[in-house]
């Protein structure tokens, strides 16, 4: 497994993390198979939410591995909080409340990353920086950054907090491009041409803001997965065509995708299946040509000016 450069830290990321949203699902068993797959392969990249399973994903989480300080020290843990049953909310109190439930669940002392898990439309960006130093000082989160956040949500809260944001975790898979498609449609008069995000994939390259991709294997708004699925023939057809070539499978070309572009993302992959964590981890040995990633891209529908 590859690393990543996360800029404006220390940590020594694998360029694919898994996400544990699922997880919740699954037995002990399961998750301590799923999770020593994962570091098996190269792994040291956990993505979890105060929201995930109420909660429940981070406690079975630390509960299936009997974590252990030598255990925690293989690991980069990021959480996020911000989401409450029909608001959001970035207050001061809520942010300290949130990691303090997410500390005790993950049953350790601090958490390497924190994200602010979606925007909210009543921030006070005086309050997420007294969070933050709080967190910060007291040794709770090493670092921060945002999730599905614009180019000026995040200014105003640079305006303000005085650590890197270092992250920026957003929708992107094949079939979800609109932060690629605005950059090359541009001055185009059509759908694909709107810029809906303020050129974030731009602006998060510039601020050497690392992008997670989430749901890279999701059409829509988790409407299912593209992968063996009727309703992209022509897309499935050119996958697999390039992961028959490879000798590796469609799972593995789907990871490789996100990894081939400049802005060295590094996917939030949430599967559960131990065997589809060994075949993602196998993208970060491919790299995709420029033609390949361009056939993978039009093959989803998309068309060039």
């Amino acid at each position: 497994m590859k690393p990543v450069k996360i800029a404006n830290c220390d940590l020594d990321a694998s360029e694919i993390s898994l996400g544990c949203m699922r997880i919740d699902e699954l037995t002990n068993q399961e998750i301590s198979t799923l999770i020593h797959t994962a570091l098996d392969e190269g792994i040291n990249f956990f993505d979890h939410a105060d929201i995930y399973g109420d909660g429940l994903s981070e406690a079975k989480f630390a509960e299936a591995l009997g974590m252990t300080p030598s255990l925690r020290d293989k690991m980069i843990l990021q959480t996020k909080c911000g989401i409450r049953d029909g608001s959001f909310d970035f207050s001061k109190e809520h942010i300290l409340q949130s990691v303090d439930g997410s500390l005790k669940r993950l049953q350790t002392d601090f958490v390497d990353i924190l994200l602010l898990h979606r925007p909210d439309a009543l921030v006070e960006p005086e309050e997420v920086a007294e969070a933050f130093a709080i967190l910060q000082d007291s040794g709770k989160v090493n670092y921060f950054g945002v999730s599905n956040q614009n180019p000026m949500q995040i200014e105003l809260l640079r305006k303000f907090v005085k650590q890197p944001l270092i992250i920026n975790q957003l929708q992107l898979s094949i079939t979800n491009t609109g932060m690629i498609d605005a950059g090359i449609n541009v001055n185009m008069e059509i759908d694909p041409g709107i810029n809906r995000d303020g050129s974030i994939l731009d602006y998060c390259r510039l601020k050497e803001i690392t992008i997670q991709p989430w749901s890279p294997f999701q059409y829509g708004f988790f409407e299912g997965v593209f992968l063996d699925n009727d309703k992209f023939p022509a897309l499935n057809q050119k996958i697999n065509q390039i992961a028959q070539s490879r000798g590796v499978t469609n799972t593995t070309i789907v990871v490789a995708w996100l990894l081939r572009h400049p802005a060295h993302m590094q996917p939030i992959v949430g599967t559960t299946n131990p065997g589809r964590v060994r075949d993602v981890c196998k993208a970060s040995d491919v790299k995709l040509t420029r033609q390949e990633w361009y056939d993978i891209y039009r093959a989803a529908g998309n068309k060039l000016p």
